[in-house]
C-alpha cells in the first residue's frame, strides 16, 4: 500500500505518555464488583482487535471459542490490506460473531485509539511489540481490560511505561491477560508446582533452548517507503521486534523466570549475523548465546538460533540437586539423578491461546480482576538484558538496564524516509541510544 492510502497523525511517543499520565489522574475508577452489563447494557461482551496479523486474527478466533457471549466488534491495522484479510478469515471462522461494520474498521498509526474508543470492553494487542507500551496505557487509561501478546516492549523506556501502566490497571480494577502460554499448559504448570516443591531438591542450574528455522520475508515493492517497509518486515527491525531474543525466545525465558521465581542479577552474551546477511533481513541479529546468573550465582544457560536446515530444540532444562526436570511444549518429566521417572505429563487436549481468553473473561465476568502485566514486563526485559550485552559486548546488570536511556522507538510515527540503524557491533554500540537521529545507537 502507497503512503497516500494510510492516515498519518504525526503522533509522538513521548507525548502521548506524557498526556496519558496528566489524563489519568481524572480517570474513573471501573467498578470492582462485578455487576455490571457490557457493551451498553447487553449480556453480550464485545471485543476490539488491534493488530491484525496471524497472531491477532488467532487470538481473536480464540477470544470466541473460549466463552459464550463473545463477539469481535471493531477491528485496527496499520494496513488496510491487511485489515481485510483478517476480517475475511474471521468471517470464515466465527461467522456472526464477527459483528464489524465498515465504520468499525480503523487503520493508520492512530487505529488503536478509535479501536479502544469504540465501545469495546476488552482489547486484542496483537501488534508489533514496539507499539505495546503505548497502546496499553492509552487502553488502560480507557478503562478498557486487556489482552496482549508477549512480548511488551522492545527497550527500557517501555518497560518503565507498561509498568506504570499496570500499575494503574490495578488500581482501576482492570484485568490484564499476557500471551505466555507456557503458564497455562497443564504439563508445564503442574511440573514447575513439583519444582517448587522441591522434587528436584535445590536448584543449582538451568537451560533455554529455541533453536528453529527463519520466518517469513516480505519484498520491498516500488513505492515503499523506509517506515512502511520496516513496518511490513517488522520481524528485522529491533524497534518493533525487539530481535528474535525477545519476540520469541521471551517464552522460554518467561519460563526461567516462572521457575527461578526472580530476575537475574546480570548477564553476559554474544551473538551476530551469519545466515541472514542480506540487508533486506534488516539489522537483527539471528543467533544469540546468553549466561544468565541469578542470586546463589545460579547460572542458566540460554540459546537461541534461526537457521534454515539446522537441528531444532525449543525446550528447558532445570537441575536440581535431586534431579532434573525437562520441559518440552508436548511433555514434561522429571527424574531423578539416578534416572528414575519422578513425574511426567504429557499436553493433551489443552488449547493455552484459547485457555488465556477463558481465564480473562472469567476475571472480567466475576469482578475478579487478575493482573499479569509485571511478570511480562520482567520477562520481556530478561531477554532485554540478554540482547542488550549481546549488542554492546558487555556484561550488564539487572540496574543497568532499569537505569539505562534506552528508547528504541521512533517518538514521530509517520510514514517516509527513515533508513534503519546500523547492525548492532559489540565494543561500539552503546546501551543509553534512542532512535531519535539515524545512526544514535553507533
Amino acid at each position: 500500500m502507497g503512503d497516500t492510502n494510510v492516515r498519518n497523525t504525526g503522533l509522538t511517543r513521548r507525548r502521548f505518555i506524557q498526556s496519558s499520565a496528566a489524563a489519568a489522574a481524572g480517570a474513573s475508577v471501573l467498578m470492582r464488583s462485578g455487576n455490571f452489563a457490557y457493551a451498553a447494557g447487553s449480556d453480550t461482551m464485545r471485543v476490539g482487535l488491534i493488530g491484525c496479523g496471524g497472531r491477532g486474527t488467532g487470538a481473536a478466533v480464540n477470544a470466541v471459542e473460549a466463552a459464550e457471549g463473545i463477539e469481535v466488534y471493531a477491528m485496527g491495522d496499520l494496513f488496510e490490506d491487511r485489515l481485510e484479510d483478517s476480517r475475511r478469515r474471521l468471517q470464515e471462522h466465527i461467522g456472526d460473531r464477527l459483528n464489524v461494520t465498515d465504520e468499525r474498521t480503523f487503520t493508520g498509526f492512530d487505529n488503536y485509539r478509535h479501536v479502544i474508543d469504540s465501545d469495546v470492553d476488552y482489547v486484542i494487542l496483537a501488534t508489533p511489540p514496539g507499539f505495546r507500551p503505548v497502546q496499553f496505557r492509552y487502553a488502560v487509561d480507557s478503562g478498557k481490560h486487556v489482552f496482549m501478546e508477549k512480548p511488551t516492549q522492545v527497550d527500557v523506556a517501555g518497560y518503565h511505561s507498561i509498568v506504570e501502566a499496570g500499575t494503574l490497571a490495578d488500581e482501576k480494577g482492570l484485568s490484564v491477560v499476557a500471551g505466555t502460554l507456557y503458564r497455562r499448559q497443564p504439563s508445564f504448570m503442574d511440573a514447575v508446582a513439583e519444582i517448587h516443591g522441591g522434587l528436584i531438591g535445590e536448584i543449582t542450574g538451568a537451560y533455554a533452548y529455541y533453536m528453529t528455522g527463519p520466518i517469513w520475508l516480505r519484498p520491498r515493492l516500488p513505492g515503499m517507503s523506509d517506515m512502511e517497509w520496516q513496518c511490513r518486515n517488522w520481524y528485522y527491525f529491533t524497534w518493533l521486534s525487539g530481535d528474535h531474543i525477545v519476540e520469541q525466545f521471551v517464552h522460554n525465558l518467561d519460563i526461567i523466570q516462572w521457575v527461578m521465581q526472580q530476575v537475574p542479577e546480570r548477564a553476559i552474551g554474544m551473538g551476530g549475523r551469519l545466515a541472514r546477511v542480506d540487508p533486506s533481513y534488516g539489522h537483527i541479529y539471528d543467533h544469540f548465546s546468553v549466561e544468565y546468573a541469578f542470586s546463589g550465582d545460579v547460572r542458566v544457560e540460554a540459546k537461541c538460533r534461526q537457521f534454515e536446515g539446522a537441528t531444532g530444540r525449543v525446550t528447558n532444562r532445570i537441575v536440581g540437586t535431586k534431579g532434573v526436570a525437562d520441559l518440552h511444549p508436548d511433555s514434561s518429566i522429571i527424574r531423578s539423578h539416578d534416572g528414575d521417572v519422578l513425574f511426567r505429563r504429557s499436553e493433551k487436549g489443552n488449547n493455552a491461546y484459547v485457555v488465556e481468553h477463558t481465564d480473562l473473561i472469567a476475571a472480567i465476568r466475576e469482578g475478579q480482576p487478575v493482573n499479569e502485566t509485571r511478570q511480562i514486563a520482567d520477562s520481556t526485559m530478561i531477554a532485554v538484558l540478554g540482547r542488550e550485552s549481546a549488542y554492546t559486548g558487555q556484561q550488564l546488570t539487572w540496574e543497568d538496564m532499569l537505569t539505562a536511556d534506552m528508547d528504541l522507538v521512533p517518538h514521530t510515527l509517520a510514514f517516509g524516509d527513515m533508513p534503519p540503524e546500523p547492525v548492532p557491533a559489540p565494543g561500539r554500540t552503546r546501551l543509553n541510544r534512542s532512535f531519535l537521529v539515524a545512526g544514535a545507537g553507533q
